[in-house]
């Protein structure tokens, strides 16, 4: 090949990689301007870094801008290190994922029955603490030790025989940091730090205490009634294990990397995460596909962050999305950033109506919309807010592109609502993936 059409291969290369950036960047600041996303975005590919740019506000009040060095919760990514550590501790002797919960925790219901493996794997059975009455109450925000966390579901009742099935469950890693402190006699956090955050000189992140104040750390936001406020406060360290980490993109990309490690007692440790057979979870990890391939990824869900990151082991590729509004749709941004690396159609997102004059109408959509027998929209209102709820599925909000038409940010899908000659709203029409479906009110 010449020297000539080398040099036209790279330019070519640079145009189609700065399209890339630019297209990323567009659509990211498209939902920082709907006030739908603040924090930072790091995409790789083939080892390097091709988009790596923050957004919004680290402190609205204060107003002090987002950066790639800002600090973000990044919830139950934190499983991702404790299933790490877990099996750094099976290969040094100190325990094995086949141990059973009895050896650790002799008096929890059916211990007996319960493996290390079932548990980071979310196939206990054991029920998920924050479901209970008392973490609301409590738990969320009063700092509780481990132990006290534990007391709350140990002599519960499990939801399936332990194995049988796949059902998430923060309780499970609650008990490996329980297990993880018990078998290295010191804290979990500390383990982490030497096992993890050393070794792999990820400085940015770390444990979070309610009473060390971490610098450089987003303030979380929620959205109330069409107004960004600080989120409710959060005891993280009552997560421990399964979710109270901080992080930066950075030192995410960093143990992102550990995936791709030429060190062999980390390829054994790998090859168990990585199994082909693995179905649903596998060791912090959730397994899934997108764009036609299969991916590894977690999402962090805690008041006033959302967080995820996609792994596409196939295409080398790896997407992170770190957000301080808890209202921002990180799987969504992820799916479509993840698109336009790889080359594949994605979504820009649509800008909402503004003004309480289309929230006027509101009450004349609320109400039931039967589909079929034992099948209904439910469109319910809260302030200038309007939500539909199908039978059996999560409550979704709608928003409003007129007065009486209305889409949903999660999927590409419009609602239109229809009155008779006497002006009463009588039915809405769905249009979604080019079909059209008319549903009366009841």
């Amino acid at each position: 090949m010449s020297h000539c059409a080398l040099l036209l291969i790279g330019i070519s290369s640079f145009l189609a990689s700065a399209q890339s950036d630019q297209t990323m960047d567009s659509y990211l600041q498209a939902w920082t301007n709907m006030d739908m996303f603040s924090g930072t975005v790091l995409v790789a590919k083939d080892g390097n870094i091709v988009f790596h740019k923050a957004y919004g506000k680290a402190n609205v009040g204060q107003n002090v801008e987002n950066t790639c060095e800002t600090r973000f919760r990044i919830g139950s990514l934190t499983k991702s290190f404790t299933a790490m550590v877990v099996l750094q501790l099976e290969q040094q002797g100190l325990l094995s994922t086949t141990d059973r919960l009895s050896k650790y925790i002799p008096d929890h219901t059916q211990a007996d029955e319960i493996t290390l493996d079932m548990l980071l794997n979310h196939r206990s059975g054991i029920v998920d603490h924050t479901t209970l009455p008392d973490f609301q109450t409590h738990r969320r925000t009063d700092v509780c030790p481990l132990e006290e966390t534990i007391a709350t579901f140990k002599d519960l009742p499990l939801e399936f025989p332990p194995g049988t099935r796949f059902e998430y469950s923060n309780s499970n890693y609650i008990l490996l940091g329980f297990i993880i402190e018990k078998v290295t006699k010191r804290p979990y956090a500390e383990t982490v730090r030497h096992n993890l955050l050393e070794p792999f000189n990820m400085d940015s992140t770390g444990f979070e205490y309610k009473l060390h104040p971490v610098p450089n750390m987003a303030v979380g936001y929620r959205m109330d009634d069409d107004r960004i406020v600080p989120a409710p406060s959060r005891v993280m360290q009552n997560a421990h294990a399964s979710g109270a980490l901080y992080s930066t993109a950075s030192d995410l990309y960093a143990w992102e990397k550990v995936f791709n490690s030429d060190d062999q007692a980390d390829k054994a440790i790998l090859q168990k995460i990585l199994d082909p057979a693995a179905d649903a979870y596998s060791y912090g990890w959730a397994i899934d596909s997108m764009h036609g391939r299969r991916i590894l990824a977690h999402m962090g869900d805690t008041e006033g962050f959302k967080s995820c990151i996609l792994r596409f082991p196939a295409d080398n590729a790896c997407i992170i999305v770190l957000s301080n509004f808890d209202h921002c749709l990180v799987t969504r941004i992820g799916h479509d950033l993840s698109a336009i690396l790889l080359g594949q159609p994605y979504r820009m997102p649509k800008r909402t109506l503004a003004g309480r004059e289309v929230a006027a109408h509101y009450g004349d959509y609320v109400g039931q919309y039967q589909l079929k027998p034992g099948f209904v929209f439910t469109i319910s209102r809260e302030g200038t807010r309007l939500y539909c709820q199908a039978t059996g599925q999560g409550r979704l909000q709608l928003h409003p592109e007129s007065q009486s038409t209305f889409f949903i940010r999660e999927a590409d899908a419009n609602f239109a609502f229809v009155r008779d000659e006497k002006g009463r709203v009588t039915k809405l029409v769905l249009n979604q993936n080019g079909r059209q479906i008319s549903v009366d009110k009841l």
